[in-house]
This record gives C-alpha cells, structure tokens and sequence, in this order.
C-alpha cells in the first residue's frame, strides 16, 4: 500500500473515532485545538486571511498576484494568515515574509499531503480538525481575500459569507482575485440566486471581486476602520484587540483609494 494512501486511511478512522465515537475525552480533544489557537492568535493586530488552492504553481499568475498582494498588505501592517500549506497558501506567506515587524502565520491542518507547513511561514499552529482550524483563520481577521481554489476555497468564501449575511460577524470585507476563474460563479449568484430569491442584491455587495490588487489593499485599510467602529459599539474598546488596531490606526494614514466595485 502507497504511503500517502495508508495515511488517508489512518486519518480517516481518526476522525471518524473522533467524531463519530460517544467517547466524551475526543470533545477535550476538540476543545484544545480551539484553546491553543485563541491563546497564540489573541494579540495579533490587524490581520488579513487570504485563502486558496494548494495546487496553484509557482509559475502560476495567481501564485504571484498573491505573493504580490500580501507582500503590499505587510507593508501597511497588516499580518498575513493562510492555512499554511503549498500554493495560494505559500505565496501569500511567502510576500508577508519578506516584510519586516509583522508575522506570516500558517494555520495547517493534519493531511497526507499537506502536512508540512511551507518555508515563509513565522508562526506556525497545527490543527487536528478542519472547523477548528476555519474559526481561527476568520476569528482574527479583518479581511478575507480568496483566489482561485476548488472545494476548500469555495467552502472558506461560503463560509465566511454566511458569517457575514448572518451577522455572526461584523466589519469585515470579503474580496475576490480571479474575475474570469469566478465569472460564472458569480453569473450563477446572480441569475440563479438572486433572481429565484434565495439572496438578496444586498448580499451580492458583501463581495469585492476585482484582480486590482491595490484597490484591495485600499479598501482593507479603510476597513480598519469600520472594524474599530464595531468593536467599541460592542464595548469591546477596552480589549487588547481593540488597541492593538486602534494603535496601527493612529500609527498610520489610512489611504482613501479607488472606491472598489461589487459584483
């Protein structure tokens, strides 16, 4: 039996032992995969998630396009948090890793064949389990930019538009780099679900999709500030979030950009 294909197997009568068990010591399990992610990510500051495939070459247009826009967003500040692996993943490390004084994180998840965390990253958290892992890739985050990707990122933008469209979470921009990779999805959002109303048009402008790279990093700075808005109406501007993005704000004049477009 291949290495890669007997490692399939043990994962998945893991979690299905896990999560299928009545074993109530697996919930402890699960718990510690969300206790060590909010103790190591609590502090960072601004922070920005850029999803994607693990597949996407080095040569690849958007390997580089994301390399290129994590390496603009390091400079205004902003920490760079992937899932840690190879692809879209390495190339939005690997730009932050190449900025001083802000942390290219990767939050990896125990897979066959992703299992190794790529070269750029400067804190690095393993996961047991996918949804623990997804919290703490959006709980942190101001900003959410997917680019090409299959299921995984198709799951992560779906997933972090219903936390939006739902109000789990507030303040927070989604963006989309590929406007030829996503036309028909996006032509699909539109004359399917918006027409046999199963969103909304109000919905549709929760997403930026644009291949402008600085008119995203514009508006994930302007971001900022609508983030600091919704934490001290919540009355969470006595957090140590809060005044970690408070004093990256104060530190710096937020741009006013190009207004961005939806689709």
């Amino acid at each position: 039996m291949k290495s890669s294909t007997k490692n399939q197997l043990e994962l998945t009568k893991k979690y299905t032992r896990d999560i299928k068990s009545v074993n109530s010591w697996a919930v402890f399990k699960i718990l510690a995969d969300f206790i060590s992610g909010f103790d190591e990510l609590g502090e960072l500051g601004p922070s920005v998630t850029i999803f994607g495939s693990a597949r996407t070459d080095k040569k690849d247009k958007y390997y580089k396009k994301a390399t290129k826009l994590s390496k603009m967003l390091g400079k205004r500040g902003f920490n760079i948090l992937t899932g840690g692996g190879p692809g879209i993943m390495e190339a939005a490390n690997r730009g932050a890793y190449q900025v001083k004084d802000i942390e290219s994180i990767g939050l990896n998840i125990d897979l066959p064949m992703e299992q190794h965390a790529n070269p750029y990253v400067t804190k690095e958290k393993t996961f047991d389990y996918f949804f623990s892992r997804k919290v703490m890739l959006v709980k942190y985050s101001m900003a959410y930019v997917i680019f090409p990707g299959g299921f995984g990122t198709l799951d992560e933008l779906f997933e972090a538009l219903t936390l939006i469209q739902t109000r789990k979470v507030s303040g927070v921009r989604v963006f989309v780099v590929g406007e030829e990779f996503y036309k028909g999805l996006f032509e699909f959002m539109r004359t399917s679900m918006l027409s046999e109303g199963m969103i909304d048009k109000e919905d549709l402008e929760m997403i930026t999709l644009s291949d402008d790279l600085t008119i995203i990093a514009d508006q994930i700075e302007i971001s900022l500030v609508n983030q600091l808005s919704v934490l001290k109406e919540v009355g969470l501007d006595s957090s140590s979030y809060y005044k970690s993005l408070n004093e990256h704000f104060s530190n710096r004049k937020i741009r006013k950009g190009k207004d961005s477009y939806s689709i």
